[in-house]
């Protein structure tokens, strides 16, 4: 019969765990985060830098042309303009949250797809973000409130955009786009 043996078990050091630090919790595409970092770190660095979420872009240190463009709590934010300071306890959603967790993607994804929307890509996760944005106020939205977007696209892709925007509208609503 073997006899268990106990060794004995003295600490090898004093490491001692830190509390949880102090940070700012934000919500991003349904995941929590929280940032421990400088707390006027622009949401973009955040996203790109940090998490290594990289679809939104930098367009200007100014948000211009809508490429940096990400809901928060479902409202179009300039990424670059706002500071994680003002984001505690926020939902973010980025162009990287618009595909359902199986990968299939959304309507208007789709139907930039399907319309050959996406030109050079640069701005196609802004205009993402504002087309869906869009379509939340107006679910049929005209030719007039689709050129009223911020985005810029330096391709020419406009009326394929408009085209597109069009189509999820009639996929969201349940017609065949």
């Amino acid at each position: 019969m073997a006899q268990a043996q106990a060794l004995a078990s003295k600490p090898t050091s004093s490491i001692t765990p830190e509390k949880v630090r102090e940070g700012i919790a934000v919500e991003i595409n349904g995941r929590p985060f929280r940032h421990t970092g400088d707390p006027d770190m622009p949401l973009l660095w955040y996203l790109r830098d940090v998490l290594r979420l990289t679809g939104t872009k930098y367009a200007s240190d100014h948000g211009l042309g809508g490429a940096d463009l990400v809901l928060v709590n479902n409202k179009p934010v300039s990424a670059v303009s706002v500071p994680m300071h003002e984001l505690a306890d926020k939902k973010i959603t980025t162009v990287e949250g618009l595909a359902a967790d199986d990968g299939k993607l959304h309507p208007l994804q789709q139907a930039f797809v399907d319309e050959d929307a996406i030109g050079c890509g640069y701005c196609t996760p802004g205009w993402l973000i504002a087309s869906l944005d869009l379509l939340n106020r107006h679910p049929q939205p005209t030719d007039d409130q689709i050129d009223q977007l911020p985005n810029l696209c330096r391709c020419g892709c406009q009326t394929r955009v408009r085209r597109a925007i069009k189509r999820a509208a009639a996929a969201m609503a349940g017609g065949r786009a």
